[in-house]
């Protein structure tokens, strides 16, 4: 069987496409170098191959229980937390100074893609508490810090985003989680959170809630609403707990992937107060959270990208060793089958699925490499054009590979044919797993929008233009590339329709409105998706040639850029067309007639 991580693949994204080694000549990386970068992708590998994926089967048919108000997970998972910990990933990305490995942010997804395409559900656990860690070490206070970010880094408490109401799930200006002053600096938090991932487990010592909730007579809508830090239990100086806090576990959802994270229904109570304090300023919360949901959401990107890969390298191991059937040029019953990679529908499948994945791949790591350089400029006005380009491609990230990525899951099940379907094989719950990304820390729909209507048009105006220069510059060497000619200009043509669409739906607003102008907003992410991921993959294809791999590496880098310039991207052409076109259609549609 094919090995499930693809880590030839992931060392040349980062070490011959993004130049991941030129990153530690200088500055905030130079304690590292290849060799040390190497030795914590092998350790993650590890970790992904030994002591994840094992028990992700297991977890996903023996959900998180319930018990006396209390959640349980699998041991499995506990003792996976465990190792990840005495590792140091819960801090890989922290600084020396905290007791971090400081691993430069692309390493860094790589490391936590390898984790989730294997256990994404055990994974979750790691990634919410450092997203939560990383939220307190920018808006917390020293008291918050020394509370909870220390231990939070040593694995020993966790973390969670407590933002869904029952009744307000992706509408935060509904919310109505309430914060009322006790007159000593903390506040009663009282309300209902719903779909909180890691929201209650015995793998940590503490967990520390990140929730969003209104200060008395506060403004209504986003503009109203506060962050506050709640633990599940009080904690003293010195990080010691001292009394359980007033938060409850309602009930458990039970969703179709990432069965091993529990998902909770949590009740902050009147009757126990919950206590909390507030993190930043006072009706900054959202801004303050979006530091965290941000992070949340190129993790999900990268998810749904390796668990692509995974799926794919499975499929490619079974058609590799399946005999099935006989070509349509051999009539012979009586001559031996042939593998299923011999046919040409199941070739196509499996190149649909590499390109996707490695599309996916590349577009995360490429982000990572976005907040890399940030980091690394002493440029005011070169740091200002790399914010703004992380900016636009956000939503993108968390969409596009999770959008497309489970197009490649489903070709998995598809290759293995009727044992796709069975969980005897792993294909079809990694498709589940890749499902809910779709959803998660905002659905592709909430990305659409906020790509076309603020990151493209309204105060994005302009970002399409950095973007243009940064392609052009990437591709100045390739153009003089024979073989990779024809599919610069065809990318070159696509730069175009990206631009007069974008113009056409500028005008829409003007004539339709707003809302009519954007309600097409989904087919142009994927549309623009495709265009930055066409992009990526040709300059895979031209790193490939020039670097030193062996010759069918080359030529798979090459054919998953031919696979897609051929065969997707003529569709996000028909994309871009029905984005420009205004939504009065779908607004004339009466209720009655659905």
């Amino acid at each position: 069987m094919t090995q499930l991580i693809d880590r030839k693949t992931i060392d040349f994204f980062l070490f011959d496409l993004f130049e991941a080694g030129a990153l530690c000549d200088a500055g905030l990386y130079d304690h590292h170098d290849r060799t040390t970068l190497t030795a914590a992708l092998d350790l993650a590998q590890t970790l992904s191959e030994e002591h994840l994926w094992p028990h992700a089967a297991l977890s996903d048919a023996q959900e998180p229980e319930l018990v006396d108000g209390e959640v349980r997970i699998l041991p499995e998972a506990k003792a996976a937390l465990d190792q990840l910990r005495q590792a140091g990933f819960f801090a890989a990305h922290a600084g020396t100074y905290e007791g971090g490995m400081q691993l430069p942010v692309v390493v860094n997804h790589a490391c936590n893609g390898m984790m989730k395409g294997t256990n994404p559900a055990t994974h979750a656990y790691m990634a919410l508490t450092r997203a939560a860690g990383n939220l307190l070490a920018v808006h917390g206070t020293e008291a918050q810090k020394r509370q909870y970010l220390g231990p939070m880094l040593e694995g020993r408490f966790f973390g969670t985003m407590c933002l869904s109401e029952p009744d307000a799930g992706s509408s935060l200006s509904d919310l109505r989680t309430r914060a009322e002053p006790c007159g000593d600096g903390t506040y009663q938090i009282t309300g209902t959170k719903m779909w909180i991932s890691g929201g209650d487990h015995d793998a940590a010592e503490n967990i520390v809630h990140l929730v969003l909730a209104r200060l008395p007579d506060q403004p209504a809508g986003v503009k109203g609403i506060s962050l506050f830090a709640v633990p599940k239990l009080l904690v003293g100086e010195g990080s010691q707990q001292t009394v359980q806090n007033g938060v409850s576990v309602a009930g458990l959802n039970h969703k179709m992937g990432y069965r091993g994270t529990s998902n909770c229904l949590l009740n902050f109570s009147e009757t126990t107060p919950a206590i909390g304090t507030m993190v930043g300023q006072p009706n900054e919360g959202l801004a303050a959270m979006f530091h965290m949901m941000n992070e949340a959401r190129i993790s999900v990107g990268i998810g749904g990208a390796m668990l692509a890969s995974v799926a794919y390298r499975y499929a490619l191991g079974y058609a590799q060793d399946r005999r099935q059937g006989r070509r349509l040029d051999n009539r012979d019953p009586m001559s031996p089958q042939v593998h299923l990679v011999d046919h040409l529908d199941v070739r196509r499948m499996l190149l649909r699925q590499k390109a996707l994945s490695e599309g996916g791949l590349a577009l995360c790591l490429y982000a990572g490499t976005l907040v890399d350089r940030r980091r690394l400029s002493t440029d005011a006005e070169d740091g200002a054009r790399l914010d703004r380009l992380l900016d636009l491609l956000t939503p993108v990230v968390k969409a596009w590979p999770s959008e497309f990525g489970l197009e490649a899951n489903r070709d998995a099940i598809q290759v293995l044919g009727g044992y796709g379907y069975t969980r005897d094989f792993p294909v079809e719950r990694l498709y589940r797993d890749n499902r809910l990304n779709m959803i998660h820390e905002g659905t592709n729909g909430i990305q659409a929008l906020d790509l076309l209507g603020r990151k493209v048009l309204g105060p994005g105006r302009g970002n399409l233009d950095l973007l243009f220069a940064e392609m052009e510059h990437t591709l100045a060497d390739v153009r003089l590339c024979g073989t990779l000619t024809a599919m610069c200009t065809r990318l070159d043509a696509f730069e175009n329709h990206i631009a007069q669409a974008a113009a056409v739906i500028e005008a829409n607003m003007d004539t339709a409105g707003k809302v009519r102008a954007l309600g097409n907003a989904t087919p142009f992410l994927n549309a623009f998706g495709h265009f930055v991921v066409a992009w990526l993959l040709l300059r895979s294809a031209y790193a490939a040639q020039q670097a030193d791999v062996d010759a069918d590496f080359a030529d798979g880098k090459r054919a998953a850029c031919q696979y897609f310039f051929d065969y997707e991207l003529p569709q996000a052409e028909v994309w871009l067309r029905t984005a420009c076109r205004d939504a009065s259609f779908l607004d004339s549609v009466t209720v009655a007639s659905l």
